[in-house]
C-alpha cells in the first residue's frame, strides 16, 4: 500500500510539473522565442534594405567622389551626416546593432565599392570586450583595398545611466585605438573625453537620450570635433 501511494505521489508531482512547464511553455517560452523570431527578422531585413541602399548609391558615385563615407553603428546610423557635415559629399554608412564583426563582413560593399576619399570609423561600443578581434583587420582590410583613403579612426563614446560601468572599458580600449591608428599611419580623434562628466562619471546627460545615443547636443559636440579633423585631413 506505501508502494503504491509512494507511486501515486511521484506521479502527481510529475504531472505538477509538466503543467507549470507547459504554463511556462506557452505563456513565456513560446512567445519569446516567437518575439525573438520575428526582431530577428525586422533586423535582417532591416539590413539586408540597408545593403541594397549602399549598392545603388555606389553605382551613382563615382570613384572618390564621395569625400566623406561613415562607417560604424547606431551612432553613425541616426546621424543626419548632410546636416553636421555640410561642406562635403558625403555618403552614411552607419547600420545600427553593429559590431566590429559585422563591419568587417560587410567592408567589400559599404565602402571598398564606394571608394571615398575619406572613411571615418566609429565602431565597438555593441562589443566592447571583443571588439578588437576584428578591429584591426578592418584596418588591415581598408589599407590593402583603399589605399589612397585616408581613416579616421573614432573613438569610442562615455556612456551613462545603465551603462556607465562600461566607461572603464571604453578609456582602455580608446588607448588601444590610439595605438592602431599609429600603428597604420591612420588619423585618430577623441570624442570621449568632451562627453565624458568626470563628476558624475558618465556622459552629460543633456548629451543623451538613453545613455548610449546622442541627442542633437551630443551629435554637435561630436561631429564638431570630426568637421575639425575633417578640415585638417581634407584641407577645407
Amino acid at each position: 500500500m506505501k508502494k503504491k501511494v509512494l507511486i501515486i505521489s511521484i506521479i502527481s508531482v510529475a504531472i505538477i510539473a509538466a503543467s507549470i512547464y507547459l504554463v511556462i511553455l506557452f505563456t513565456k517560452i513560446i512567445p519569446d522565442k516567437k518575439k525573438r523570431q520575428e526582431w530577428e527578422k525586422m533586423v535582417a531585413e532591416y539590413r539586408e534594405n540597408k545593403k541594397q541602399q549602399y549598392l545603388a548609391e555606389n553605382e551613382e558615385f563615382d570613384d572618390y567622389e564621395v569625400e566623406v563615407a561613415f562607417l560604424g553603428d547606431s551612432l553613425t546610423d541616426g546621424c543626419d551626416v548632410a546636416k553636421y557635415y555640410p561642406d562635403y559629399v558625403t555618403s552614411n554608412r552607419g547600420i545600427g546593432g553593429d559590431t566590429t564583426t559585422d563591419v568587417l563582413g560587410r567592408l567589400s560593399y559599404s565602402i571598398y565599392e564606394l571608394k571615398p576619399q575619406t572613411v571615418v570609423l566609429l565602431i565597438g561600443g555593441n562589443n566592447l570586450n571583443t571588439m578588437f578581434k576584428d578591429y584591426e583587420d578592418i584596418l588591415i582590410g581598408l589599407k590593402d583595398n583603399l589605399p589612397n583613403t585616408k581613416v579616421i579612426i573614432v573613438s569610442l563614446s562615455a556612456m551613462g545611466l545603465d551603462h556607465k560601468d562600461k566607461n572603464k572599458i571604453a578609456m582602455e580600449n580608446n588607448i588601444k585605438l590610439f595605438q592602431l591608428a599609429q600603428k597604420y599611419n591612420y588619423y585618430y580623434v577623441n570624442i570621449f573625453d568632451a562627453l565624458y562628466n568626470s563628476e558624475t562619471g558618465e556622459i552629460y546627460s543633456s548629451y543623451t537620450t538613453d545613455g548610449l545615443h546622442f541627442t542633437h547636443e551630443g551629435y554637435l559636440i561630436v561631429t564638431g570635433i570630426i568637421n575639425n579633423k575633417l578640415k585638417e585631413v581634407l584641407g577645407h
